[in-house]
């Protein structure tokens, strides 16, 4: 599949004057936001990207949960704020402005009010890795998404990006490759389990189509 091609059903559901949701699923380091901000960037303004990853719960409430090890699992989301938020985009009235949660990597902690998002945006992109996941609140999620995609990256590929990211966020390379191959890994095998779920599957890396 193309980026063309992907960026045109993505415009498809770009429609002025309605307003659709679009979901990219897939494991850590899958290229979901990647991805996404390329589409928002290819359809801007008409475009904004509202990520999952906005709604981690912070790093002191994990502690007291005794799940700080294990951030970026599925239970360490506020799985019930997020699919508000999306209710609340579906259903948003013309005279609202909706802000929503960042999740700023330097910091390791999300950013309230960060993203703003006008009712005259016809097209919201959110990307996270358990948005076709069917505990929790997550089905709830999935429901206001007119669509949602899946990403199948090849594993070494998604193990190279995860690894460098890690260690562009300060983790020395042990650290890093341990929390890619191991913490990470086991997230990716329950969200793979999940992918017959999405309405399109789409293979990373791209044909850039020119």
């Amino acid at each position: 599949m193309t980026q063309d091609a992907v960026i045109e059903r993505a415009r498809a559901l770009a429609v002025p004057g309605q307003r659709h949701t679009l979901g990219i699923a897939g494991a850590p380091g899958a290229g979901k936001s990647t991805l996404a901000e390329a589409i928002v960037a290819a359809l801007a303004p008409a475009a904004v990207l509202v990520p999952m990853d906005g709604y981690h719960l912070a790093n002191d409430e994990l502690a007291a949960l005794g799940r700080g090890e294990r951030k970026g699992a599925i239970d360490t989301f506020d799985d019930a704020g997020y699919a508000a938020l999306l209710r609340r985009l579906v259903d948003q009235r013309r005279d609202e402005t909706v802000y929503a949660p960042r999740f700023d990597r330097s910091l390791e902690e999300s950013l309230a009010g960060s993203i703003r998002i006008t009712a005259e945006v016809p097209l919201v992109v959110t990307e996270g890795n358990y948005l076709l996941s069917d505990v929790g609140w997550w089905p709830v999620a999935r429901a206001c998404l007119d669509e949602c995609w899946y990403l199948d990256t090849d594993i070494d590929l998604r193990h190279a990006w995860l690894v460098a990211r890690h260690e562009a966020y300060g983790k020395d390379p042990q650290s890093a490759r341990h929390w890619a191959l191991v913490r990470d890994e086991a997230n990716a095998r329950l969200i793979q389990s999940s992918a017959h779920r999405a309405d399109l599957r789409v293979r990373l890396p791209l044909d850039p189509g020119r």
